[in-house]
């Protein structure tokens, strides 16, 4: 019998039961649908996480203290008071480093007439601007002698100046953190992003101003110290001359063996892979998520092609009466599977990527949903489409094709 004939015949009992179908179907396309949705939510994600560490800067490095130890307790990365303003100035010698600009942050309530908020106040010096890549949208930068000078002055993020002052410029303008009054100097261009970690949604001051009224921790032989210290390199080629540099200027410095370092130096690359393999895994979980749904679709398709083989034995064994082979049973019975799975797939992945579209730029409890659609994922989503459509109309089929032709007959 030819294979032809027996497509024909599959499409056409296909057709026969037009409900079923579509509603065998249906469950293929929710399962699909929804991998590809939720795959190109998880892959915004990814991106937008990069974008934001990329949009810090180019060619950083970034410079923090150990891990602090009490009683014997270790505590995180970044806990030792041991990185200094002398030691920011001992990097800055280095022959592959450009710039460098050490911060310290803390959070405060900031008060303005009658609005108030609490966020993250960043001391910086004048280099930071430069070397974190944060342009001005109104006013001027922190100048040095403001940082020398200790001077009561702010720069404001574009989501904190919204917050207090709405449309209206606030430079020129005052507010109170932690009830101190300081002068608004400048406005920071928003670099987009909502949510925790927004760098819209900072306030900088003098360095040496947050050191003496905000953080005051100290080392070990009183020096006030910086949280971290950004480095910006000649190029990219140039970061581990760079970072082998930086160790051993600071080991120097802090009379430090290798492998005993109180400081630990860390990459824009090694940030953007740490949290791409984060995300990544993310994503991952979301698609074994959506994957239940569309195992529950070839459980469909499995249920719905046994029901047909039960339904049509009869007719399986007038075929194989008159010279239908085992393989055309097979085969007729694998390509309804096959179909159902392919037409629900290429549906699903038309829902999945208007879903995708729809959703893209919704903000949620002002948390921004980026979308990101790309070939790896229709691919995955159409491959497993039709691996269920083969994995779970296999047994239907072989069922199917080892009916006895006599046994069938008798069937009613």
């Amino acid at each position: 019998m030819k294979a032809g004939h027996t497509v024909h015949i599959a499409l056409t009992g296909l057709g026969a039961n037009k409900m079923r179908s579509t509603l065998t179907i249906l469950g293929v396309v929710i399962g699909v649908a929804a991998v590809i949705s939720l795959m190109s939510i998880g892959r915004g994600s990814q991106a937008a996480i990069t974008n934001n560490i990329e949009s810090m800067g180019t060619n950083l490095l970034f410079v923090s203290p150990g891990a602090s130890t009490q009683e014997g307790i270790r505590g995180a990365l970044g806990s030792a008071g041991t990185l200094t303003l002398e030691d920011t100035e001992a990097i800055s010698e280095a022959p592959a480093v450009v710039t460098v600009a050490p911060q310290v942050q803390s959070f405060a309530q900031v008060v303005a007439g009658r609005q108030n908020t609490r966020t993250q106040v960043i001391g910086v010096t004048p280099e930071y601007q430069y070397v974190r890549n944060f342009p001005l949208a109104q006013g001027d930068f922190i100048t040095a002698s403001q940082v020398k000078n200790r001077a009561k002055v702010v720069v404001l993020g574009s989501s904190v100046s919204e917050t207090l002052f709405g449309r209206l410029s606030p430079v020129g303008e005052s507010v109170k953190i932690d009830g101190v009054q300081y002068k608004i100097i400048g406005v920071l261009e928003s670099k987009g992003g909502t949510g925790f970690g927004s760098q819209d949604d900072v306030i900088m001051a003098p360095i040496t101003t947050v050191q003496a009224r905000m953080s005051r921790q100290r080392t070990t032989s009183g020096g006030l110290t910086v949280q971290s210290i950004n480095v910006q390199v000649t190029s990219s080629a140039d970061i581990d001359a760079a970072t082998q540099q930086i160790t051993t200027i600071l080991e120097e410095r802090h009379d430090v063996t290798a492998g005993n370092d109180d400081f630990t130096i860390t990459s824009q690359q090694d940030m953007v892979q740490t949290l791409n393999e984060s995300t990544g895994v993310f994503v991952l979980f979301l698609a074994a998520i959506a994957g239940i749904s569309l195992l529950v679709g070839g459980i469909g398709i499995m249920n719905i092609m046994l029901v047909s083989v039960t339904e049509r034995t009869r007719e399986i064994g007038i075929r194989k009466s008159v010279g239908a082979r085992r393989q055309d049973i097979l085969l007729q019975f694998m390509v309804e599977s096959a179909t159902l799975s392919l037409l629900g797939g290429g549906i699903g992945i038309l829902v999945g990527w208007g879903i995708s579209r729809l959703i893209s730029g919704l903000s949620i409890s002002g948390t921004t949903i980026n979308t990101v659609m790309s070939a790896d994922i229709l691919i995955l989503a159409v491959s497993v489409s039709a691996a269920i459509g083969i994995v779970f109309g296999l047994y239907p089929a072989y069922r199917a094709a080892r009916l006895n032709p006599i046994d069938a007959l008798r069937y009613e």
